[in-house]
């Protein structure tokens, strides 16, 4: 259980940390957290356990009110539809205050690198001891809840802080401790967590696991072929062996009805030329000149 050097913690946030410590529970319980930007943001407590993180939003009353608890999102609350006399000097909803709570405790982790994944939130309604407030828990919407808890009465409170997270136990010892430092909380030692309860090393990451591939299987060996497709087959076959025949058949008559043509002889006859005649020599007196 850690709590802020200097915090002065109301009547009803006393009874609620008097409650976590009643409990055997694994957990780092941050009372009185400043975060957001330079610590504006004042937290009632922030609660790490092995499975996720929770916020919590304590409220106390102003006096003693005794009957069945009506709470709304957007409605004022009610017991016994009486409004509910709660300790807070704003008269805000706590269900807005809470959501506006988680949004800065997962926005400081996620800038801080680490994953906080599905951040939860819880009203605690703190009535005085020897009350009776029902019902003792209440579901606003998925991850934010409304649970009547003192310390005579802690029942849904305990059963609330175990099971709000049903996920894998991912906060390890190391991961607390740098949650922690996020949010500005001196952490426990790595051995003290590790003596609560806390895993060394997570066994599960909280990180989605990629579905694994389905397993390659051989595909079936083919069906023997039925009648017909036997019948099929031969069909085919018997097809294209009539057809080969055919063009066989075609090729022999062309081949037999082609008689042989003896090429024509070509005879060349050459002219002889006469040599050019030069003229003769005749002398005086030749009688064949």
């Amino acid at each position: 259980m850690k709590i802020r050097p200097g915090a002065q913690l109301s009547g009803a946030e006393q009874e609620f940390v008097d409650c976590l410590r009643s409990f055997p529970t694994t957990g780092l319980a941050a009372i009185d957290a400043h975060v957001g930007d330079n610590g504006t943001r004042q937290i009632d407590a922030v609660l790490i356990t092995p499975r996720g993180i929770t916020v919590v939003e304590v409220r106390g009353f102003r006096r003693r009110q005794s009957g069945i608890l009506h709470v709304a999102a957007d409605e004022p609350w009610t017991i016994s539809d009486t409004p509910a006399d709660l300790d807070d000097e704003s008269n805000a909803n706590p269900a807005e205050r809470l959501e506006q709570s988680v949004y800065a405790v997962k926005s400081k982790l996620e800038r801080a690198l680490l994953d906080p994944g599905h951040v939860c939130g819880v009203v605690a309604l703190v009535p005085l001891r020897g009350v009776v407030v029902r019902p003792a828990r209440t579901n606003l919407r998925s991850g934010i809840d409304v649970v009547v808890a003192n310390v005579p009465d802690s029942t849904e409170l305990r059963i609330y802080i175990e099971s709000f997270a049903a996920g894998p136990r991912s906060w390890s010892a190391d991961r607390v401790i740098s949650a922690a430092t996020a949010l500005g909380v001196t952490a426990p030692s790595r051995a003290e967590l590790i003596a609560d309860g806390f895993d060394e090393l997570a066994p599960h990451s909280h990180m989605p696991v990629p579905a694994a591939p389905p397993p390659r299987t051989a595909p079936p060996p083919p069906r023997p072929p039925t009648r017909s497709q036997h019948a099929a087959t031969w069909a085919v076959v018997a097809v294209a062996l009539i057809g080969i025949l055919v063009v066989f058949g075609v090729v022999a008559t062309a081949v037999a009805r082609d008689e042989p043509h003896p090429a024509p002889e070509t005879t060349t006859t050459v002219d002889p030329t006469p040599s050019p005649s030069r003229p003769r020599d005749c002398y005086p007196f030749q009688t064949d000149c």
